[in-house]
Parts: C-alpha cells; sequence; structure tokens
C-alpha cells in the first residue's frame, strides 16, 4: 500500500496544533482502515522559528504518538521554505502539504490519493468557493492570479500549497535550487501528469491568520518577479512609447509656441515632461530593483533552511 507523509509547516500554532494533530492522526486511520495508505504512514510538523508553545506541542505529540515526528528550524525562514524543509526531509511514496491552520478539507486527501492511483504525480487542492474569506481578500485573490497568468505564470487558479506530490515528482523538484521558492509557480513546472480535486475551504478553527496583507503582497511580488520577465518587457515599451509621447509633446509645445498667443514661457516644454520623465523613470528603477535584489540573492546561494533538530 502507499505510503503517506503530510507535512504540516507550523509558525506560532499553539492556538490550533493540538487539534490539528488529533484530526490528522484520525485521517491516517481511517486511511489506513480503509486500505488507502499502510502503517507506515506519518504526519510531520514543520516549526518555522515559532515563539510560542508551537514546538514543545510537537514534541508532546511526537511523544505520545509514533506517528507523529516534528522538524525545528534555527529560525523562521518563510512559509514556502518551511514547507520545502519538509518536502525534502522526509520519506514516503507521496506527500501531501496542508497548512495547520484547518481551513483546508481534509477528507479530500482521500481523493488525492485515488487521483495517484490512477496516473497523476501532482495532484492539486484546488478552493471551489471563498465564502469565509473577506470581499477584498477575494477579489485581491482573483486579480493576483489573473495577473500571474497574463504575465505569463504558469499557476493554478484558486490554488495555494495544498498538493499531493508523487516520489518522482519530489525527486525533480530536488533539482530546483533556487533562493526564492515560490513553489505555486515552481510546481506546474514539472510537468508530470497531474489533477484537480475540489474542496470548500473552512474558517480558521483557532489563532490568527499567518498571511497579513504585507505577506501577501511579498508572496505576490515573489511569484511575479520568478516566474517572470514581463515587468522588464513592460518598461523598455513603456520607454518607447514615452519617447514618442515626448515627441508628440514636444511638435504640440513647438506649434503652441509658434502659432498661438497662449503659451506660457517655459511651462510646458519643462514642468509637463519632467513630471512625466520622472515618474516613469522611478517606477523603472525600481522594477528593475527588484530583479537586481533576486539576482543578488542567487548568487549568494545562502540556505533555504537550516534544520537545528528532529524528533
Amino acid at each position: 500500500m502507499t505510503t503517506l507523509t503530510i507535512v504540516v509547516p507550523c509558525h506560532n500554532e499553539e492556538a490550533v496544533l493540538p487539534e490539528t494533530g488529533r484530526q490528522l492522526l484520525l485521517l491516517l486511520d481511517t486511511l489506513h482502515v480503509s486500505g488507502k495508505v499502510s502503517g507506515d504512514s506519518r504526519v510531520v510538523f514543520v516549526d518555522d522559528g515559532s515563539r510560542d508553545s508551537t514546538w514543545s506541542l510537537v514534541e508532546d505529540l511526537a511523544a505520545r504518538n509514533s506517528k507523529i515526528q516534528g522538524i525545528k528550524l534555527t529560525r523562521s525562514y518563510g512559509h514556502q521554505n518551511a514547507l520545502l524543509a519538509g518536502l525534502m526531509t522526509v520519506e514516503g511514496d507521496v506527500v501531501v502539504s496542508v497548512d495547520a491552520d484547518l481551513q483546508d478539507e481534509l477528507s479530500v486527501i482521500e481523493n488525492m490519493i485515488d487521483a495517484h492511483e490512477e496516473g497523476a504525480d501532482i495532484v492539486y487542492g484546488v478552493r471551489s468557493a471563498r465564502d469565509v474569506d473577506t470581499l477584498f481578500k477575494r477579489l485581491s485573490a482573483v486579480m493576483y492570479y489573473k495577473l500571474l497568468n497574463w504575465m505569463g505564470v504558469d499557476v493554478v487558479f484558486n490554488h495555494a500549497d495544498y498538493r499531493l506530490l508523487s516520489r518522482r515528482a519530489l525527486e525533480a523538484l530536488k533539482d530546483y535550487s533556487e533562493v526564492n521558492v515560490f513553489l505555486r509557480g515552481i510546481v506546474p513546472t514539472l510537468g508530470f501528469k497531474s489533477a484537480i480535486v475540489r474542496y470548500v475551504r473552512n474558517e480558521r478553527f483557532a489563532g490568527e491568520s499567518k498571511y497579513p496583507l504585507h505577506k501577501m503582497l511579498g508572496l505576490a511580488i515573489d511569484g511575479i518577479t520568478s516566474f517572470s520577465a514581463f515587468p522588464l518587457h513592460l518598461i523598455a515599451a513603456l520607454g518607447v512609447v514615452m519617447f514618442l509621447a515626448s515627441l508628440a509633446l514636444s511638435f504640440w509645445v513647438l506649434w503652441t509656441w509658434l502659432f498661438t498667443e497662449n503659451a506660457i514661457p517655459g511651462w510646458a516644454s519643462s514642468v509637463l515632461p519632467m513630471y512625466l520623465m520622472g515618474g516613469i523613470q522611478l517606477f523603472g528603477i525600481g522594477v528593475l530593483g527588484e530583479y537586481i535584489s533576486k539576482v543578488y540573492l542567487e548568487t549568494k546561494r545562502r540556505p533555504r533552511y537550516i534544520i537545528e533538530k528532529s524528533v
């Protein structure tokens, strides 16, 4: 039978962790009794530098049940790197990644395993509705996915990091050594046969969201700059447009000065181009700086995570 490992990245999740462990153990028992997974299946919690009692709870859960294991990182490396640490470390025929907040419907893991048995190496958990999200979050999420697709980034709409990966897909993922990790964009590039399992997202069981607005914006920028050169092409195109607009503006200023009496000396020819070109230049420098910072981090080749200990 298939050996399943469930990887759960955690950051300050003391409020929800006991219930998450209970539900995941119950799920493993159910899947084992039904013959879906082997008795060697495991749950692995990855502590991403939590400042509360998350790691103590993981140690306690592991001590009470051999099906639970834990990985403690030396500090907080971010959700994507913590998830990657789990994926690259654990064993198992298939690995399912799920958040600790219990918003992802755990029962669909059985459907993911069924899709894997039918030949899929990657199975995406896709939200069928966002009723529990605020209006702002729903609209921003739709705009985010559409923007990524428009810029040529291959992402699955309404999919976060709830997915199943086969051992073959995980071995291929190891060849991706970039420091700027955006798994939602990396996994589709693996190219293996994939499937989609839809589910209704639940409300958070307890605690607070670990993805406030500034982290969501940071993830969005990482997704764009890590997988698309479109902003750079946009700057080049914008430069051409602005050159033509400036040329047309110059002809207009010259015509106004020669054939009308409405021209204010020095205003049109200096103020308008100054503000227009200044804004374009600052925008262009900002986008270039974002890409240069990514290149800078990649060339340093610092480790994406460091494991302090495991239980």
